[in-house]
């Protein structure tokens, strides 16, 4: 039976019961400095929609990336991340809050230091592997207010009167933990012990399951009705259950050898040699691991055989080597496949994964003989045509194919997909691409870290030993040119050239003796080899990170229309021609050919809410998309002191520079904004390499002309391409001086459209604590589960280094709403944690302080904090949105931060549970949403894409938990990917419709442009506020310091959009 939903009467009963009990929570003490109060009346700088600032956001759109002026806290000074001198507005030279306090993001330079060493400005330091907290005033509980206040009247329930901060008395603490400032220079993060003493059940509050045993998704609480019903087809194709009974074996290959590749050709010879006559004719399909299966058992329970293979790879010796390996295939188990029936009819809660697996092994079998498997997708330069991405790499068509249990049984998903590939040049082709200039030139040591840094891994063949393609793995490369390197030839140790031993050996004269030697084989016998006799073997992937050049190319490779896809994913299908696939006939499997058809709904846009003063006081987006025409902002901030910088001097000359900010400063008024018309201090014109000296001058600048006042704007006129100025330049405004920027690209600044510069002006409000709009039913307290009692709403996401950095710390960024019942400033915290490690690290920490005692904070308490302090009360509900997590680690995920969650709050109040609504955003998925009829206008937009509000929770969701797709945005380019999300835990007990609607209507409030965005705003944050705070990290620890403004947002436009 589904738990009654509590009322918000009920809820703020509760809340009233549990604040009015004289024993205090199981206390633990707040971080030092939590974010501080907002001011009243307009604020200059609140927080943090201020990520990433490049003009004109269209589309779906909005120009991406990360925060500008980042996750502030509250005004006065909420403690930070980063900490470090940071200009305080009022306060003098403050760290980084705005009135000199410490700031929830941008407080100090984050300096990584070894041992765990931090600094922040001069004066105060702290150091040690886990560091010590800050010899800082703390209050404990939530900051006590007024006396006797009360909630605003919520439409649905009326509000009792609540009394907050009350005392708790200490308790132990069961082990250290280290500090919750887990600084973004900290490599490793220790986790920590927590107190197992729990506060009181809160009579709203589910059991906070033990393990992922105990732990059950919740069910769909019924289907949507609200919108304009519809059909839509989906690229997933009807998969019928087979009727064989499967068996599994262990496969153990000697010597045992880590390629996949190997493994298979092993076992392609084994059922080459011995299908008829040991393995009783049957077809097995193998994982190129540990696991084999069979429609039907073998003729054995255990056998050893012998195989034999050439090995082409080694290139150590002068013939190929007859390589034999030892291969025992022993029966395992039988695969059941009558529960994965059970589990898609819903009569079965856990998908039976080992079945699901079988079965995609067996569609992938075939596929991974014809083309180069990359995950699970598929890649051939016989799929498509192949395109140059620039220095040395092209794009692969490909697809992608997975089997997955749905409402309408099993499906397969295809979709269409494209990587990059190494080109299969000569060396020295490929290096003259790599480094764009003539190779017979002198490498310098930069070109030698950039080249071997490319090279190391890759495969190549020789070519100067005529029909003899010996292939080998590059694994580095000389110090000393091909002419200069010697070895020994003979036991005696006598030294010939490479140059030499070539003339002698294979009469081949070396014509590029000034270029190092390519080093291959084993490390400690290494041969080598002059790059001219090498080329790239063909087939390899390149897993490393593209530039922003190859990033732009592969979109366009990647952007295909809806008609132009569906029609490659039919085609697809056809070639795979699974009814004929030799596999999928032994095992039983039947693939349908067709598209599925689902019933979709679209669902209304929300009212937007402007001021008053405009013409226009409300307005009603229209397929997505709206403008700021006759329209002002809800609640305009304020620009009293502002300049400009310009380091494009010889792109954009000073007259040119002057009335482009004169234009913004018209606009910014127009718009609602107070904006002093005129700059504090002139333009300046610098050169990119003197950032640094230039900001901190003009920062100085300004104090001195306003006898102390802080510099409240800085618009920064960029090169279109500028390298690492602009991460260095958001890394000192940010984290040094405190100081909001805006950029602006050069070729923006020329035009000076008037779109341009309303999307600019939406951008600088934001960043300085205005509000550009509000949804009507958030003012009118009419949105379910969120305007009857204070709810506040998190995002959280995880962001990871490139493949090939091995060292760089993952970033976690929360970010959660600061104002109710709006429901739009959000203020957020970033820290680093352990390499590659999904989970959120910081949502909690106890320790015990040896002076003060037990002692708490962490990310969600800090927000629970700065929410009560900025809004006066307390969240009754929690809603949770949570970007960036796969499937496999739902279960782990939710343990770790639901228990943080909890934890977060009762260390603030006594029986304090609000009830918590868990939801996964995920764009990474390979499900897309194609109109029935391409040419119904009624259903499609300008581009062919389905309309925003497209919401599907049927035959294509989950056979019984609580998910669904939603289309929020307009398409502008390509083929719109829907966002998935999945309710992994659910106390408010959300409606289909009302978590949907809610869901979509947000996504009409993100603040940096005039349309919906794809994903819910407090994940886009989180995931845009990650992003950026790799920026603060200095070069040395991670070289996403000198990532492009322009990467950051064709990146994200490739993960968002294709």
């Amino acid at each position: 039976m589904p738990r009654r939903r509590k009322t918000p009467k009920e809820l703020e009963e509760a809340a009233l019961a549990s604040s009015s009990q004289g024993a205090g929570p199981p206390a633990v003490v707040p971080p030092p400095h939590p974010p501080a109060v907002p001011q009243a009346g307009p604020v200059r700088q609140e927080l943090p929609q201020q990520f990433r600032d490049e003009g004109g956001g269209q589309g779906r759109g909005p120009p991406l990336a990360s925060p500008s002026g980042v996750p502030a806290g509250p005004q006065s000074g909420g403690q930070g991340r980063c900490r470090g001198r940071g200009g305080g507005r009022d306060g003098g030279r403050g760290r980084g809050g705005r009135d000199g306090g410490r700031d929830s993001i941008r407080g100090g330079a984050p300096m990584s230091l070894p041992g765990g060493q931090f600094t922040r400005g001069p004066g105060a330091s702290y150091s040690g592997p886990q560091g010590v907290p800050f010899p800082a005033p703390v209050s404990q509980g939530f900051p006590s207010l007024a006396p006797a206040e009360q909630y605003p009247q919520p439409a649905r329930a009326p509000s009792p009167q609540l009394s907050f901060g009350t005392q708790p008395p200490p308790v132990a603490a069961e082990a250290l933990a280290p500090p919750v400032e887990t600084q973004l220079g900290q490599l490793s993060v220790h986790e920590a012990s927590v107190s197992k003493v729990a506060a009181p059940s809160s009579p709203v509050r589910q059991a906070a399951p033990a393990s992922s045993k105990a732990l059950r998704f919740p069910l769909r609480p019924g289907k949507g009705v609200v919108g304009i019903r519809i059909v839509v087809k989906a690229n997933h194709f009807f998969a019928e259950l087979p009727n064989k009974d499967l068996h599994q074996y262990d496969v153990a290959i000697t010597p045992e050898v880590t390629s996949r590749g190997v493994n298979r050709a092993v076992m392609e010879q084994l059922v080459r040699l011995y299908r008829d006559s040991q393995l009783g004719r049957r077809l097995p399909a193998y994982d190129g691991r540990k696991s084999l299966y069979t429609a039907g058992p073998l003729p054995f329970q255990s056998k050893e055989f012998q195989i034999n293979l050439l090995d082409e790879d080694d290139g150590a010796t002068a013939q190929r080597r007859e390589r034999s390996f030892k291969v025992v295939i022993k029966f395992a188990a039988r695969a059941d496949l009558h529960h994965l029936g059970e589990f898609l009819q819903g009569r079965q809660a856990d998908a039976p994964q080992e079945a699901l697996q079988v079965l995609d092994i067996v569609l992938r079998e075939l596929p991974t003989h014809r083309y180069c498997p990359v995950g699970r997708s598929f890649y051939s330069p016989d799929l498509g045509s192949r395109q140059p991405l620039g220095d040395g790499l092209e794009s692969w068509r490909g697809f992608y194919q997975s089997i997955r249990p749905t409402q309408m049984g099993l499906s397969l998903n295809i979709d269409m997909s494209s990587t990059a590939f190494i080109e299969p040049l000569p060396v020295t082709e490929f290096v003259a691409q790599l480094l764009n200039k003539n190779i017979n030139q002198q490498l310098t040591d930069a070109d030698r870290i950039k080249i071997k840094k490319a090279l190391r891994g890759v495969k190549v063949e020789v070519t100067h030993r005529g029909t003899m393609r010996r292939k080998y793995r590059i694994s580095g490369l000389t110090s000393q040119p091909t002419h200069e390197l010697s070895f020994p030839v003979d036991d005696r140790g006598t030294l010939k050239t490479v140059t030499e031993y070539f003339r002698e050996t294979y009469q081949y004269t070396i014509r590029n003796p000034t270029l190092p030697c390519l080093q291959v084989g084993n490390r400690d016998r290494p041969n080598y080899l002059p790059m001219e006799v090498c080329k790239i073997v063909e087939g390899q992937r390149y897993s490393k990170r593209l530039n922003e050049r190859q990033i732009t190319a592969l979109l366009k490779v990647t952007c295909q229309r809806p008609r132009e896809r569906e029609n490659d994913i039919l085609q697809t299908v056809h070639h795979n021609a699974y009814s004929r696939d030799p596999y999928a006939q032994e095992f039983g499997i039947k693939i349908s050919n067709k598209l599925a058809q689902v019933e979709a709904r679209i669902l209304p846009a929300p009212r937007l809410k402007y001021h008053d003063t405009g013409r226009e006081k409300e307005c009603l987006p229209q397929v997505g998309q709206w403008n700021m025409m006759n329209k002002k902002m809800v609640n305009g901030g304020i620009v009293n002191y502002w300049t400009c910088i310009n380091f494009n001097g010889r792109g954009v000359n000073e007259p040119t520079a002057r009335q482009f900010c004169s234009d913004l400063a018209q606009m910014c008024s127009t718009s609602g904004m107070h904006f002093a018309p005129d700059m504090v201090v002139p333009i300046t014109t610098a050169r990119p390499d003197q950032v640094d000296r230039t900001l901190k001058q003009v920062f100085r600048e300004v104090q001195s002309r306003t006898k102390g006042k802080d510099l409240e704007l800085l618009v920064v006129i960029l090169p279109d391409n500028n390298g690492a100025l602009y991460g260095d330049l958001k890394r000192i405004c940010e984290t040094e001086l405190g100081v909001v920027s805006q950029c602006c690209l050069t070729k923006h600044v020329w035009k000076g459209s008037k779109q341009y510069l309303a999307n600019v002006a939406l951008k600088i409000n934001v960043k300085v604590g205005g509000r550009n709009t509000v949804l009507v039913d958030a003012l009118t307290r009419r949105i379910p589960l969120v305007s009857d009692v204070p709810t506040i709403i998190f995002g959280a996401d995880v962001t990871h280094p490139h493949p090939g950095e091995d060292t760089s710390p993952s970033i976690a960024a929360v970010v959660a709403s600061q104002d109710w019942p709006e429901v739009t400033k959000y203020a957020g915290l970033v820290c680093a944690q352990a390499h590659r490690q999904e989970l959120i690290q910081d949502l909690y920490k106890s320790w015990v302080d040896p002076q003060r005692g037990p002692m708490s904070g962490g990310m969600i308490k800090e927000l629970l904090v700065s929410f009560r302090r900025a809004t006066g009360k307390k969240p009754l509900r929690i809603i949770f949105y949570r970007d960036g997590v796969s499937e496999g680690q739902f279960y782990q995920v939710l343990l770790h931060e639901l228990d943080a969650i909890r934890k977060a709050c009762a260390s603030l109040e006594a029986n304090y549970q609000p009830p918590v609504t868990f939801v996964v955003v995920q764009k990474r998925h390979h499900t897309r949403l194609f109109a029935n009829n391409h040419g119904d206008r009624n259903t499609t937009d300008k581009s062919g894409n389905i309309l925003p509000g497209t919401v599907v929770d049927s035959k294509i969701c989950h056979p019984t938990e609580f998910d669904f797709y939603l289309c929020s945005h307009a398409g502008i380019q390509g083929t719109s990917r829907p966002a998935h999300y999945h309710v992994l835990w659910d106390e408010n007990n959300f409606k289909a419709d009302e978590l949907q609607s809610l869901t979509n209507n947000l996504c009409y409030t993100y603040a940096r442009c005039t349309r919906s965005v794809s994903i819910v705003p407090p994940a886009y944050y989180a995931h845009l506020a990650a992003f950026r705070a790799r920026f603060y990290m200095e070069p040395e620890t991670s070289d996403s310091g000198s990532m492009t403004s322009g990467i950051v947002e064709k990146y994200m436009q490739l993960v968002l959009e294709h």
